[in-house]
């Protein structure tokens, strides 16, 4: 047989082999109803394959193909291997969501052949820090309260000193304490180390010697990518933990103090917002009308509150309870502090021109169910955000006011006219966190009659759509402090809320007199429930206690 008829025989033997392998993969997929994909028609993205290194990829026969934000599509012929199932969890360990995708071995050969467009890893020396496993558990094993961590930096050899040591310590014992922040403040002769617990600082270490914090700080400029010898204009960046089998991002600011730089980091836990709807805090009538709310095709949303009251946890809980394969939700958030699987996430990007105007304009047009807008901060921003809310999307967003009634007059004064808000608004939230008593030490406090007398005449006038049973012989209790708590008699925070609902009423107060005066009106006929009674309700319910409602909503008004 002459040599051309047998390449044209090979030729055709391997597409009839390739086909069969493509048929075969499709059935494998309809059997397990996972996607299947040809990698001979689909884009492979170099970004998604140097995810795994080439010998592991090879070892478990996957390869990674697409990768979104840190949503990645995970390869494999076989996608029930243990192997397969291996690296999955591993990747979903680095906080990515997996989702799986049946391809044919050719394709997977294919897949492999782009590792020879990709350099070899540099050495990094900026943007992540690794704390082992095995270091990480010896820490959490010691580090169980304030002194303990202070005793940790206190046996550190300043003489000797290297900041990965410093770092450790202090990064392993703010996670350990579920600090949600690391203040770290230079004075005249030495540094100290705070970290923020439930809303309130807490002194760690005040002795730190000037020469280590400034290897210190350094350390943490080097990492966070900012500029080391730029000591006299504020600067922001960020870096990763390496947290055993987690990443936890770090949102860094640093600015120039009296006695040197002064850095505070924000911990970015993804397991810190894992929070459901149900575990919000929310009374039984106002979990329902937020169920109900949540359940409209269109309408808008907003969260107000103060930096730090809780609003992104509240508004990614929502996230969650619609998330759902059939509903398509887009966030456009500055920046994207937690991953949620299932949605799809921006990020506000000002020097690409990606702005939360841009970018709502944008993310409009691509026709998702719902659209989580990170912050109402300008008029051009609050004007789109109204009109998705009028043409078919539900869009849920914050705005920085002290209560809910509060939120139209804002509205109004970043220029929105006021015909447009009331048929847009749905819904207007306004929270604040307060602290938890902790439940192994607390203790039952003494009732004086006039505080008593004024608790059941608030409980004799809630609206009716409120249940009164879990108040009936109620108690209260206050905080005594002890090892599980760290002698604080506070651990974690809950919510207290209040909800001023959309509809006719609200609509035709706006266009006539949107003062707060008329606005509180409104709300009073709807029968809303104040933040600060909502607080007073939790305290009847041995979740915190009055000192507390007050430092966040003030003297109370009963």
């Amino acid at each position: 047989m002459p040599e051309e008829q047998n390449e044209d025989l090979r030729v055709r033997l391997a597409k009839l082999r390739k086909e069969g392998e493509e048929r075969a993969a499709q059935r494998l997929a309809a059997t397990l109803n996972i996607p299947y994909a040809d990698l001979s028609k689909v884009p492979v993205a170099l970004d998604a394959i140097r995810l795994l290194d080439e010998k592991e990829a090879k070892d478990a026969r996957v390869a990674t193909i697409e990768l979104n934000a840190h949503a990645v599509a995970l390869a494999a012929a076989d996608p029930e291997g243990s192997a397969v199932k291996r690296v999955a969890e591993e990747l979903r360990g680095k906080n990515y969501e997996v989702k799986m995708v049946v391809i044919s071995p050719s394709s997977l050969e294919a897949a492999w052949g782009f590792y020879k467009f990709i350099k070899p890893p540099e050495q990094d020396i900026t943007g992540k820090i690794n704390i082992s496993k095995e270091r990480l558990d010896e820490l959490h094993g010691k580090l169980h309260s304030l002194d303990d961590v202070h005793g940790a930096i206190g046996a550190i050899d300043f003489n000797a000193f290297s900041p990965q040591a410093l770092i450790e310590v202090v990064l392993a014992g703010a996670t350990a304490l579920r600090a949600s922040d690391i203040h770290t403040e230079a004075e005249k002769e030495h540094a100290k180390v705070r970290f923020r617990i439930d809303g309130l600082l807490h002194d760690i270490y005040n002795d730190i010697p000037a020469h280590a914090y400034q290897a210190f700080v350094s350390r943490i400029k080097l990492l966070s990518e900012m500029k080391l010898n730029v000591r006299t204009i504020a600067q922001d960046g960020r870096f990763t933990i390496g947290l055993g089998g987690k990443e936890v991002e770090m949102r860094v600011s640093v600015i120039p103090a009296e006695f040197g730089e002064t850095i505070v980091m924000r911990i970015l836990d993804p397991t810190a917002t894992m929070v459901s709807l149900p575990d919000l805090g929310l009374r039984a009538d106002n979990f329902a009308l937020v169920k109900k709310q949540l359940e409209r095709p269109n309408g808008l949303i907003l969260n107000t509150g103060p930096t730090g009251s809780g609003k992104t946890t509240t508004l990614y809980a929502f996230l969650r309870t619609m998330n759902d394969p059939t509903v398509k939700i887009i966030t456009l958030e500055d920046p994207i502090e937690y991953r949620i699987e299932g949605v799809e996430q921006t990020q506000v990007n000002d020097e690409a021109g990606y702005t939360f105007a841009n970018g709502l304009r944008a993310i409009v047009r691509q026709d998702p169910d719902v659209i989580l807008v990170g912050e109402v901060r300008d008029l051009e921003t609050a004007d789109i955000a109204m009109q998705a809310a009028l043409t078919g999307h539900l869009v849920l967003s914050t705005l920085h006011t002290n209560d809910a009634v509060g939120a139209v007059p804002r509205l109004i004064n970043l220029g929105v006219k006021a015909v447009s808000i009331g048929p847009a608004l749905s819904l207007v939230i306004a929270q604040r966190l307060v602290r938890m008593l902790c439940p192994d030490c607390k203790k039952e406090a003494t009732l004086d009659d006039a505080t008593r007398k004024a608790i059941d005449a608030l409980l004799a006038k809630l609206p009716a759509a409120v249940d009164r049973a879990p108040y009936k012989d109620y108690k209260i209790y206050e905080p005594v402090g002890c090892a599980a708590c760290n002698k604080m008699g506070y651990k974690g925070r809950v919510g207290i809320f209040e909800f001023l609902q959309g509809g006719s009423d609200l609509e035709a107060t706006i266009l006539k007199e949107a003062s707060e005066i008329a606005l509180k009106e409104v709300a009073a006929r709807q029968g809303m429930v104040t933040m600060q009674q909502d607080g007073i309700l939790k305290v009847l319910e041995g979740k915190t206690t009055l000192d507390e409602v007050i430092s966040v909503t003030g003297d109370i008004t009963w």
